[in-house]
């Protein structure tokens, strides 16, 4: 955003540049505060300004470390289901997706009829989509984790029976 030259600037002496460039700097600043923006940058004749303002998060962090922190208890209930006949543990650690893209109809519900090798879900690793194979044929009665949920290697996904 350019400034306008008034009368008082085009008067001013060329060794006044400092002072200019502190007018700059100040005028900068309060458009980032008035109109709520984070960082603002000009270059202009060889001269270029870039004033940031800083953002405080800290009231997002303490809600980020509980969201983290509750899930520990679901490993208890988790080792209960590791040991059902028909569980299905997760082959690596990823992020399980139900349905091949987002909106798309899931691969399984609850009640599903699947057959050996059909596909359960989707676990992507290292940015790559790894599909899951159902070990054995039979009937989904429940499914242990959610859409876009981050999971463990050998945390039970699914209960075929």
């Amino acid at each position: 955003m350019a400034r306008q030259p008034d009368d008082k600037s085009a008067a001013k002496p060329k060794n006044d540049s400092k002072n200019d460039d502190s007018v700059l700097i100040r005028e900068l600043a309060l458009l980032l505060a008035e109109t709520n923006l984070t960082e603002i940058e000009i270059e202009r004749a060889g001269l270029r300004v870039r004033v940031a303002r800083n953002i405080s998060i800290a009231a997002s962090v303490p809600s980020a470390v509980h969201a983290v922190a509750a899930p520990v208890a679901v490993p208890a209930a988790a080792t209960d289901m590791a040991k059902h006949p028909g569980v299905v543990p997760s082959p690596m650690v990823g992020t399980a997706y139900w349905a091949p893209e987002p909106g798309a109809k899931p691969f399984i519900e609850v009640g599903t009829k699947v057959t050996a090798g059909q596909t359960l879900l989707i676990i992507e690793a290292m940015k790559t989509m790894n599909q899951i194979p159902s070990p054995r044929a039979g009937t989904v009665t429940q499914i242990l984790v959610e859409d876009g949920q981050p999971v463990e290697f050998g945390e039970p996904l699914v209960i075929i029976e």
